[in-house]
């Protein structure tokens, strides 16, 4: 396992130099697609044509605590693609890890979850949305990447103010 500190603080311990606390690490011990599903309602007749697709990406994460500083963290991803007022795919894909998270505060390990991990996670995502589209017949999706550190300073951000 890599000992990494992704939070940026550039402190081995706890803050004060001592180096007291317990080795930082933060690590993929696992990745998994956990649930798929492609569909394409229109078929064959969406496949014909010229077309300029509307694409809506809808996407969050979740996380939770599966054991000794284990978390099983899930991107969801949600992909509609339209043209003309109707449908031509509709892609649903939770893509998941299992993280070791250890030797950080509470606060520091909500962060690392909220976006670190998430981002570790989109890529593989990626690439399942781009395969299932292709094997669907349709042309190539790219997904552009994803700042989750911006992501995850809004959704902070809203929780505040409600």
């Amino acid at each position: 396992m890599a000992s990494t500190n992704p939070t940026g603080n550039g402190t081995g311990g706890n803050g004060d130099g001592s180096g007291a606390t317990a080795q930082r690490q933060f690590a993929l011990r696992q990745l998994y697609v956990k649930d798929i599903s492609f569909e394409s309602p229109n078929a064959p007749a969406a496949l014909t044509g010229q077309f300029s697709p509307d694409i809506k990406l809808n996407l969050h994460s979740a996380h939770k605590a599966v054991g000794d500083d284990a978390y099983e963290v899930v991107l969801h991803l949600n992909v509609h693609a339209t043209a003309n007022d109707r449908s031509l795919f509709l892609i649903e894909v939770e893509q998941a890890g299992l993280f070791q998270v250890s030797g950080y505060s509470p606060e520091d390990v909500n962060v690392i979850l909220g976006t670190h991990c998430p981002a570790t996670l989109f890529p593989y995502a990626r690439e399942v949305i781009h395969s299932l589209v292709g094997k669907g017949g349709f042309p190539p999706l790219l997904l552009q990447p994803i700042n989750f550190e911006a992501l995850y300073a809004q959704a902070l951000q809203a929780r505040n103010k409600a």
